[in-house]
């Protein structure tokens, strides 16, 4: 059974044996056929990787220009902290304050947990500290709406397209560049590797084994 650990099903709560799985397989659910863990190669570095990639994009998102407007021969341009200024000065405060949190916070609050666990887990076992952590990305992550701020962008510029020529800043790519990383982190995140290397995991497993005999 040292190979093997006990797990519920999250849709018809089928208590089963998941095995120890190799890079590139999958575990399916006896019951109902729902995927229960998908092994990715080399998750927690790749996923390292992507993090700092990503967390490098979002202080370029937020250092530099985003949008520049040139019309009757002047020029302005802005960041993401200063839209969200202007709208606090023009007295939109419940959209700037939503705005930082989801365009700013949220995705720098997500990041800077991802780096923590991925950092802490690389010696296992990692600490139990890391399980909390995992929780709180895991209510973090659907407020981070940066591809939200990306189409409310895109409208705008075919709005304003014929009042004014639209100068595209770097930090506009580097908020594209940040959307493909977040997703390709979702992807490449195995959670499951992480849970299995909590300093208590191990020792907690072995009060669920299976008494001899009997199958899930």
């Amino acid at each position: 059974m040292s190979s093997a650990t006990l797990i519920a099903c999250p849709d018809c709560d089928l208590l089963q044996q998941m095995p120890a799985l190799i890079p590139g397989e999958s575990a399916q659910c006896a019951r109902c056929g729902n995927l229960l863990r998908a092994a990715r190669p080399d998750s927690l570095n790749r996923t390292l990787a992507l993090t700092v990639a990503a967390a490098v994009a979002l202080l370029i998102a937020n250092a530099v220009p985003m949008l520049g407007l040139s019309a009757a021969g002047r020029e302005a341009n802005t960041t993401v902290l200063g839209g969200v200024r202007v709208m606090w000065e023009q007295g939109q405060f419940a959209v700037s304050v939503i705005m930082l949190f989801a365009a700013v916070v949220a995705p720098a609050l997500d990041l800077a947990l991802m780096l923590t666990i991925l950092l802490a887990v690389r010696r296992p076992p990692a600490p139990h500290w890391v399980g909390t952590l995992l929780r709180y990305s895991r209510t973090i992550r659907p407020w981070r709406m940066v591809e939200v701020m990306m189409l409310g962008i895109l409208v705008s510029l075919i709005k304003i397209a014929e009042l004014a020529t639209v100068i595209t800043g770097i930090a506009m790519w580097a908020v594209a560049a940040l959307i493909v990383l977040l997703a390709a982190m979702s992807s490449s995140f195995d959670a499951e590797e992480v849970w299995l290397r909590v300093e208590w995991a191990d020792k907690q497993a072995h009060r669920f084994h299976l008494p001899q005999g009997v199958k899930p």
